[in-house]
């Protein structure tokens, strides 16, 4: 197994590069100037670049801020002194040279720090600087997932700042990296998709990340300006909020080794803590004025918004996923005469539940299997092992192997596990399995390689990015909160069922009284899941004859006339399945239903169409007379994209399905050829008649590129 956090050898010592006081460094990258004020007086006590040069003033030491900078802006300086806030933009100030500077300040201790930076040569109005925030923002939010919403971020940032590269970065628990988007210049190479290990950001520098937003190096070559005059034997100037505070020398090399001529980091920060980074690199040196700068903090703020608003909803999409196979195992525990005979029928729907490989039922001295699971010397083995830690909160682990006995479980079968234990005298529990997930990583260079330090030398950085990829083994896909989650609520859920159960042995005259009433309703069950099965059977022979024609078939046209009807047909067998599997049969999961349509067409348009296909299904329950039409006008739309989007090629398909109040909104999105002229076919005859049916409305907007079919309708008719 591989270790993907730091690797410590003799000689290396990762530790000396978190340690680097780099918010001391008593220098300014020297595009700019610094100036640091006495609080209480405002007068000066150092300073930083060239300051009598580039100001025209000779003897500044000890001169107050208006003499220095004029009273206008002195005064604003002043009130940032008097504020608790953190400072910021106070104005412009024209050089002797005619040059124009961009003034802050901000508050360091008993000292004000006042930056002045070169402005730009033209003013961008705000109109066209808020305008282009509020076009990304609103690029953010049409995004369909995680990835295309980072592959938007790229693009706008790049828009924003000018840089011949910009990546979207996203840090994993263990520090290291994995970059998410990109967008660049053909001449700089491409880093998508490659992690970077967590030595390559130090700890102090991922605080002061999370504290300065944006940090920019327009010179990557720079010799670093000291300030002046010394103060022997004083504490050093805290120059953490300093936008032109000089830069440790070990990064400015890495940027070198990179081949970068100058960078700019925005900061993703969610819910107070640095989610990851927007980094920005340019070939050649490159200025970032303070107004691109503060639209950078501004888009960034939106983009970060976005990332939790996904994050959030992909997590409550979770939860009410595994609240339909909750609901569906209690209605199943009220009806079977016990609990460990509603855990074995519910043994499918328990796997599925927790995306799990496979699933053991511990009943006693018995066990039951479903799915891929060890052998059962191992499982009674692992359940002795497990069950014990599994009776307060369940045990979840995503390498067995590094915490169990080795020997008692094949890991590739289960390198994860996950355990619920319901009742330890009668030895009932749960174990989850996941088979090993074999990944292969591909690193900005090699993470493992070792950087030995000879005596009196300080660590430098790694002087190859090429790709080096890993594959970790011993691990399985880690187990979510929302399964944790639906462990607890499982065991709870067992508990009550035990419960209940003894509370039934001591009403039992009662419980007889209503035994005729529930042997009535499972008649009635029993016969409609046997009307569907019947329906089943005939769509599925249906099926047969259609695929059978088109495989008998020399006329292309005809076989994709047939394999059309294939995938309509599809739809409807598949309402028809739920129906036979599940115990409601007025309502159907449309976001479940949707989701296993798609499965099924994306099998029969071939293996070419994995991974091209995106869904972002939000949960909701419709009648099942309207579930077969709507399925209809997802296949009529999908096939659509196929065929005139992409030109029967594969290509990437948005799909989402969004609850507005008692209406639903499905989405079709393609980046195809778009719309060109108005199809007349059987297909588009059939779908108008479809949204007619569902007294809805289906609309066709530019995606651009591509087309974006939009349906709304209402819930219920």
């Amino acid at each position: 197994m591989s270790d993907r956090s730091r690797v410590t050898e003799p000689g290396m010592d990762f530790a000396e590069c978190d340690r680097e006081p780099i918010h001391i460094p008593d220098a300014i990258q020297p595009h700019g100037m610094l100036i640091v004020l006495e609080r209480g007086t405002l007068s000066a006590v150092q300073g930083a670049g060239d300051i009598e040069g580039r100001l025209g003033i000779e003897e500044w030491v000890g001169r107050s801020a208006g003499l220095i900078l004029g009273d206008a802006l002195a005064a604003r300086i002043a009130r940032t002194a008097d504020s608790m806030g953190a400072g910021g933009f106070v104005g412009q100030l024209r050089g002797p040279s005619g040059e124009r500077l961009d003034v802050s300040a901000h508050q360091s201790g008993e000292f004000v720090c006042v930056e002045l930076e070169p402005a730009p040569a033209a003013e961008i109005p705000s109109a066209v600087l808020l305008g282009g925030i509020e076009a990304a923002a609103g690029s953010f939010e049409r995004a369909s997932g995680l990835k295309p919403l980072c592959d938007r971020a790229a693009v706008e940032f790049r828009r924003l700042t000018g840089y011949d590269r910009v990546l979207v970065y996203r840090f994993s628990e263990d520090g290291s990296g994995e970059v998410l988007g990109e967008d660049r210049d053909g001449a700089l190479g491409s880093f998508l998709n490659h992690h970077f290990p967590s030595a390559d950001v130090p700890l102090q520098a991922r605080a002061l990340y999370v504290r300065n937003l944006v940090r920019v190096i327009p010179d990557i070559g720079y010799t670093p300006a000291p300030l002046r005059p010394a103060r022997p034997g004083a504490e050093p100037l805290d120059m953490s909020d300093c936008a032109l505070r000089s830069v440790s020398p070990v990064h400015l090399q890495y940027m070198r080794n990179m081949r970068v001529g100058a960078s700019a980091s925005v900061s993703i920060v969610k819910d107070g803590a640095l989610w990851g980074l927007v980094a920005c690199h340019n070939a050649i040196p490159k200025l970032l004025p303070y107004h691109s700068r503060a639209a950078c903090r501004a888009l960034a703020g939106a983009f970060a918004r976005q990332i939790k608003v996904r994050e959030e909803a992909g997590l409550y999409r979770e939860r009410i996923r595994a609240r339909g196979y909750e609901d569906e195992l209690v209605a199943r525990l009220g009806r079977a005469p016990s609990v460990e005979e509603a855990l074995v029928d519910s043994r499918g729907e328990l796997r599925d539940m927790m995306r799990a490989d496979g699933l053991a039922i511990l009943s006693g001295g018995k066990v039951v299997r479903a799915g891929t699971c060890p052998d059962e010397t191992a499982i009674r083995a692992l359940g002795r092992w497990a069950l014990p830690q599994a009776l307060a909160e369940p045990f979840a682990t995503a390498e067995l192997g590094a915490l169990h006995p080795p020997g008692l479980a094949d890991f590739s079968l289960a390198s994860g596990l996950l355990a619920t234990a319901v009742s330890a005298e009668e030895n009932l529990g749960l174990l989850w399995f996941r088979a090993e997930q074999v990944e292969t990583i591909n690193w900005a260079g090699n993470p493992h390689k070792a950087v030995r330090l000879r005596p009196g030398e300080t660590l430098s950085p790694r002087a190859s990015f090429a790709a080096w990829s890993e594959s970790v083994r011993g691990r399985s896909r880690p187990w979510s909160a929302a399964e944790l989650e639906g462990a607890v609520r499982i065991r709870h859920a067992l508990l009550e069922a035990r419960q209940g159960r003894r509370l039934r042995e001591l009403n039992q005259q009662l419980a007889q009284m209503l035994a005729d009433k529930d042997l009535l309703l499972e008649r009635t069950e029993v016969l409609l899941k046997e009307v569907n099965h019947r329906v089943q059977n005939s769509l599925a022979l249906v099926s047969s004859f259609l695929a059978l024609q088109a495989r008998a078939s020399d006329d292309p046209g005809l076989r994709g006339h047939l394999d059309e009807a294939q995938r309509r047909l599809s739809a409807v067998a598949l309402v028809h399945r739920r129906l036979y599997r599940s115990d409601q049969v007025e309502t159907v999961d449309l976001s479940r239903y949707l989701e296993e349509l798609c499965t099924e067409m994306l099998d029969s348009m071939g293996g070419e169409w994995s991974g091209h296909v995106s869904l972002d299904l939000a949960p909701v329950s419709v009648p099942t007379d309207r579930a077969v039409p709507l399925g209809l006008v997802l296949t009529e739309l999908v096939i659509n994209a196929n065929k005139y989007a992409y030109g029967g090629e594969p290509g990437p398909i948005d799909i989402a399905l969004e609850q507005d109040r008692a209406q639903i909104r499905l989405v079709v999105a393609d980046r195809g050829r778009g719309r060109s002229g108005d199809r007349q076919g059987f297909g588009t005859r059939m779908m108008r008649a479809l949204v007619a049916q569902l007294s809805g409305a289906l609309e066709y907007r530019d995606n651009g590129p591509g087309l974006r079919a939009v349906l709304t309708a209402p819930i219920a008719a």
